[in-house]
């Protein structure tokens, strides 16, 4: 008697975060304690996308969650570079690839530089985000009842901005409200930790969008996929990484019933939670931390009543069932 083979995959997709890739020696992080493997990034990319590759159905896309490459680049001169780099190692994929853009893409280009380079993913057909002002934001479905929305974490920021600019105006007063330390950066002794400079936020404009997309999926009884670099929930983060307001992100998914996953990077040791709405929260383990005999991506299938990642290297493979049906 035959075994039942199970049924395929609906659709895979690979995800990937915080190459920070610099040609640069090792260094460490702003604490002086954590190994950065700066140079080694790219090929532990290039060895990600070598198994991308490889799989048998093809990956639909792949979700480059951030910080693609370092800051480092900024100061030698050489963004433009790695970025190509970056870019060129999974073009070779031929699949799309959907760009969140993390603090780093900011330390090297404008938010205005960035839109005119391939981190720009809004692929054509694709629904653009709110257009009060320049959020990346945007969404696709993949499959039949299902969608991917891209929400831009650093909408809210004074990273990347013009200091003249009315939302970097608005964006200082927050930050200055919630930090008063005379080092941006510092979160010390702040009673929100995430209100720090390297961080970001989702506007209002965004968050009404957000809401309608989730109302239409809703209607639809569509299954929802979120993307974005910064995590949402505290359980799947430390306190410091978080959107600034994450409560508000929350809050919007949890007055619908379509979304079953929310993927972020930044928090390079990664994290995990299933929320008490159902709604899975997986934030993934940099690249840029993980030392050259390992690697840090994942490929995930999906299936009408659940997502398995199958992870790689630092990152674990998981099963995440759909709880809202």
């Amino acid at each position: 008697m035959e075994a039942v083979q199970p049924p395929p995959p609906l659709f895979a997709f690979g995800v990937i975060a915080d190459i920070q890739y610099a040609d640069a020696e090792d260094g460490y992080d702003f604490s002086g304690c954590r190994r950065r493997y700066y140079r080694q990034s790219l090929q532990l990319l290039r060895d990600a996308v070598e198994a991308w590759a490889a799989e048998r159905p093809p990956l639909a896309f792949v979700l480059q969650l951030g910080d693609s490459i370092d800051g480092l680049n900024a100061r030698r001169g050489e963004a433009e570079g790695a970025l190509a780099q970056v870019l060129a190692a999974l073009e070779r994929l031929q699949v799309p690839v959907h760009h969140a853009w993390g603090n780093h893409e900011f330390y090297n280009f404008s938010r205005a530089r960035l839109a005119h380079t391939g981190l720009n993913s809004r692929p054509d057909g694709a629904m653009a985000g709110p257009t009060a002002g320049d959020c990346q934001a945007y969404h696709f479905s993949p499959a039949v009842r299902f969608r991917v929305v891209v929400l831009d974490a650093y909408d809210l920021s004074i990273l990347g901005r013009e200091s003249d600019s009315p939302r970097y105006q608005e964006s200082l007063q927050l930050l200055r409200e919630k930090n008063p330390n005379d080092n941006l950066n510092s979160p010390a002794g702040l009673k929100e930790p995430q209100f720090v400079e390297f961080n970001g936020g989702f506007s209002q404009a965004q968050l009404d969008w957000f809401n309608e997309i989730l109302k239409f999926s809703d209607e639809n009884q569509e299954k929802v996929i979120v993307m974005g670099h910064l995590p949402i929930h505290p359980d799947a983060s430390d306190r410091v990484s978080l959107a600034w307001n994450y409560e508000d992100a929350l809050s919007v998914i949890h007055s619908h019933q379509s979304v079953v996953c929310f993927l972020a990077g930044h928090q390079h040791d990664g994290g995990y939670c299933l929320d008490s709405h159902g709604i899975h929260h997986l934030t993934l383990e940099g690249v840029i931390e993980t030392p050259p005999e390992s690697n840090a991506f994942g490929t995930v299938y999906v299936y009408e009543d659940k997502m398995v990642l199958k992870g790689r290297g630092r990152i674990s493979e998981r099963v995440m069932r759909f709880w809202r049906q």
